[in-house]
């Protein structure tokens, strides 16, 4: 055994079949190249990438809060009061609607619309909140956010993206990159999780909370591996201490021995097998998974028993309220992996068909609704982790498919819109204070440092120091639009 691994390591080659079988170890073959590679052993061979950086990283973590449905721009980071002067008009018949019309990104982006666009004859619909200035930095922040608008000088707002699919497929590409019609892609998480490896390996290092996409929007390809392979998806995680993750227990009736008894006979059987079948992906992923269960089950309930966290500490996350309680506890918990080392928690909200935020009709109510849950928690986390220390090193990003229309549908609501929205992120190396791009009047179009949905990948992958350009897979082609470009100006 150490002959042939000192063989290997040293370059010359080694029959892989011969290797494996003669391994006693327990972790099976893809596991084995993974940690090798990691370690910076044979990496001038292989297309696996090491686990390290490409250049100095600003932060080590990503939180990602997604909320589908499409949460309105208008009522949240970019509010405009042109909206309330001038309802009621269509918005051909308002000052801007010329404007819009014959921008240079209205043709490129609807393709549908022949004469007159139907979106400019909705009619303009006001404000159905108000808003003030926020923090020193004076950022404009509606009063459904008041807990993340008195954290907005750590924040930086990004007011002009953009994105092509105008129904909720847009869910799947905010975190792939690509139109639902492309196909699945590796996802934002899974290429942190390609590209850095672990930093603790008795827990997942993608893991993901709340209700994803429905299955009419990406479903679970939203937090997919695709083509990296599916030991690079996101882990699926509730807080039941009890089953904390599917593979995560051994079951009422069986000790912590006879489960480790268990698991070296899956090693032996898992092995032979995976001589018989070595480019087996999804197999490798599952031996690995049961490699890893027995260090997870005594790693992830102490994550997710929120019973250590003091008073103080919960009713910052808003635990001891019932609006709140569901997105403080996934928000906690986001905290508690990180610091224990694990590189992307992904949050979705609102998940489920269309999204929880898609405000067709009654946006008042149904935005009303889901700010008051979403608010506190999430700025809590912020100030958790300012107050941690973690801040620096984590980045905390809060984000939707699309925007709202200016216009109104169904009198009381509004329709999706690719064409201009707002995301925001905060921590990890970005500046805080700052609304970075800008909309038209109304909200209609980004008009200023427009940003497709990449831009964002980019910037998360910038901060964590890898180029995108050096996560290379072999016979996967990938377009220039798919990298992206990191947000300089947010970057300190």
């Amino acid at each position: 055994m150490e002959n042939r691994t000192s063989k290997m390591i040293s370059g010359q080659q080694s029959n892989r079949r011969e290797f494996l079988t003669d391994t006693g170890l327990g972790f099976t073959g893809l596991a084995l190249a993974a940690m090798l590679q990691r370690d910076g052993v044979g990496a001038e061979r292989s297309h696996i990438p090491t686990g390290m950086s490409h250049f100095a990283p600003k932060a080590k973590s990503v939180i990602w809060f997604f909320m589908n449905g499409g949460t309105s721009h208008l009522e949240s980071f970019d509010p405009k009061p042109a909206l309330n002067e001038h309802a009621g008009k269509t918005i051909d018949e308002s000052p801007y609607g010329e404007g819009i019309l014959n921008s240079p990104h209205y043709r490129k982006n609807v393709r549908d619309f022949t004469g007159k666009p139907r979106a400019l004859m909705a009619k303009i619909y006001p404000m159905q909140v108000g808003f003030r200035p926020y923090g020193e930095s004076g950022i404009e922040i509606s009063d459904w956010w008041p807990h993340v608008g008195n954290c907005v000088d750590d924040i930086a707002v990004v007011r002009s993206m953009w994105t092509t699919d105008n129904d909720h497929g847009a869910q799947l590409q905010f975190h792939t990159g690509r139109h639902i019609l492309d196909g699945f892609y590796p996802s934002i998480g899974s290429w942190v999780h390609y590209g850095l490896g672990t930093l603790n390996e008795n827990l997942p290092q993608f893991v993901v909370m709340g209700p994803p996409p429905g299955d009419c929007c990406g479903g679970p390809g939203a937090h997919n591996g695709s083509y990296l392979g599916p030991q690079h998806a996101g882990v699926p995680m509730s807080l039941d201490p009890n089953k904390p993750l599917a593979f995560g227990t051994p079951g009422a009736n069986i000790g912590l021995k006879e489960r480790r008894d268990q698991l070296d006979l899956l090693k032996d059987l898992n092995q032979l097998t995976t001589v018989q079948y070595p480019d087996d992906q999804k197999l490798a992923a599952r031996i690995k998974a049961y490699e890893l269960a027995f260090r997870m089950q005594m790693s992830v309930p102490d994550v997710v028993n929120l019973s250590q966290e003091t008073q103080s500490t919960n009713a910052l996350y808003g635990l001891d309220e019932k609006e709140t309680e569901g997105m403080g506890r996934q928000a906690l918990a986001a905290r508690r992996l990180v610091e224990r080392g694990v590189r992307f928690v992904q949050i979705y909200d609102g998940g489920g068909g269309g999204g929880g935020w898609d405000a067709h009709s009654k946006l008042k109510s149904n935005h009303t609704t889901n700010c008051k849950r979403v608010d506190k928690p999430i700025a809590g986390l912020l100030s958790d982790l300012r107050q941690r220390g973690l801040l620096d090193e984590t980045l905390v990003v809060w984000a939707t498919e699309f925007g709202r229309t200016p216009g109104s549908e169904k009198s009381d609501g509004r329709d999706h819109h690719p064409y201009g929205f707002s995301v925001w992120m905060a921590g990890g190396g970005l500046k805080g204070g700052i609304a970075h791009g800008a909309t038209d009047e109304i909200g209609f179009h980004a008009v200023e440092n427009r940003h497709y949905v990449t831009d964002i990948h980019a910037t998360i992958l910038h901060q964590l120091g890898l180029d995108p350009h050096k996560l290379e897979v072999p016979g996967q082609k990938r377009l220039e639009i798919d990298y992206g470009h990191p947000i300089h100006d947010i970057i300190a």
